[in-house]
């Protein structure tokens, strides 16, 4: 991909103007792919992400994840006060591509769903990070995001998995 078309694509999904300067915070890393890897989350192989505060887990999709689906156009959660078991599905993602499982990357209950998705699915694409976040876990295992990968491992994941496709 040319690298004018990445940021204007980038300036999209940061809702500024191609002829802004696209600056981002030393948070952000990038892999070669020129998806956002965020320090500070766990990520799964099957690209969810987790960020644990508390007592409480946000988990959504990472923008490797949204960048290969495509447009996304309905997001299929659960209901607040289920379970969720990692490695197991919670809900769905439907693009113009396909559509795709979700899988959760800890364990634990429920305990709130990103209803906005159910209006406006695209925030997975533009926002897959702050406001396209599914759901919120209580972790019933914490100790299983030790098993998650970090950004730098993510990140070199992705390379690798782009490679050999």
């Amino acid at each position: 991909m040319a690298l004018s078309m990445w940021a204007s694509s980038t300036a999209n999904a940061l809702r500024v103007s191609s002829a802004s300067r696209v600056h981002l915070s030393p948070a952000f890393s990038l892999s070669k792919c020129f998806s956002t890897v965020l320090d500070g989350l766990k990520y799964a192989s099957s690209h969810e992400w987790v960020k644990h505060e508390g007592d409480v887990a946000t988990i959504g999709i990472t923008d490797h994840a949204q960048d290969h689906l495509g447009e996304v156009v309905f997001v299929d959660l659960p209901e607040p006060g289920g379970a969720a078991k990692q490695g197991s599905g919670f809900g769905a993602v439907e693009s113009v591509k396909a559509t795709s499982d979700i899988n959760s990357p800890i364990s634990g209950e429920i305990v709130e769903v990103n209803t906005k998705l159910t209006e406006s699915p695209g925030l997975v694409n533009s926002s897959p990070y702050e406001d396209g976040w599914m759901i919120k876990v209580k972790p019933s295992n914490p100790s299983e995001l030790e098993s998650l990968l970090g950004s730098k491992e993510y990140t070199k994941f992705c390379e690798e998995e782009d490679a050999s496709h």
